[in-house]
């Protein structure tokens, strides 16, 4: 089961936020929580926020709604940055003009999941890693002929009178 926070409207570009949420995807949460404490960005503590607010969507689940969930087996299953709509803004420039200027926004969503009893469940994935448990077969190629479409040129018999 996966719990879930996210917020919206964040005042830092995607690309930024993009960088702390690599450093804790597949992370357990008590060492997400400890790595995001120990980064010097901006965003880390909005992003620590948002982490200990889905703990405690599994926390609530897990005592109101009588769910089973075990919270010292949490890990950061899904963290994304997404783009937000976009604020264009305008800045003085020389002899009269006007330069225009883009500040970007950002949805943050992270999803927690819980790792199988044993350890090794559902581990965490990259994206665009592709997992070697099952290659895939490869394909025959189709041999293509080409056709030629030469027209024969012969010499014609002139007949003389």
């Amino acid at each position: 089961m996966e719990f879930r926070a996210q917020t919206k409207f964040v005042r830092v570009s995607p690309q930024k936020a993009r960088l702390v949420l690599e450093l804790i995807k597949g992370q357990r949460v008590e060492d997400a929580l400890n790595t995001l404490a120990f980064t010097k960005k901006r965003i880390a503590g909005k992003v620590e926020k948002l982490l200990r607010s889905a703990v405690e969507n599994a926390n609530y689940l897990s005592t109101e709604k009588n769910v089973d969930v075990d919270l010292d087996n949490l890990y950061v299953k899904h963290a994304v940055a997404n783009d937000a709509p976009r604020m264009k803004r305008i800045r003085p420039a020389p002899m009269g003009r006007a330069y225009r200027y883009v500040r970007r926004l950002a949805h943050i969503e992270i999803a927690l999941a819980e790792r199988g009893k044993n350890g090794a469940g559902d581990l965490a994935t990259v994206v665009g890693e592709e997992q070697a448990s099952a290659p895939a077969p490869a394909k025959k190629k189709k041999r293509v002929v080409a056709k030629s479409k030469k027209k024969s040129v012969g010499k014609k018999a002139v007949a003389k009178k």
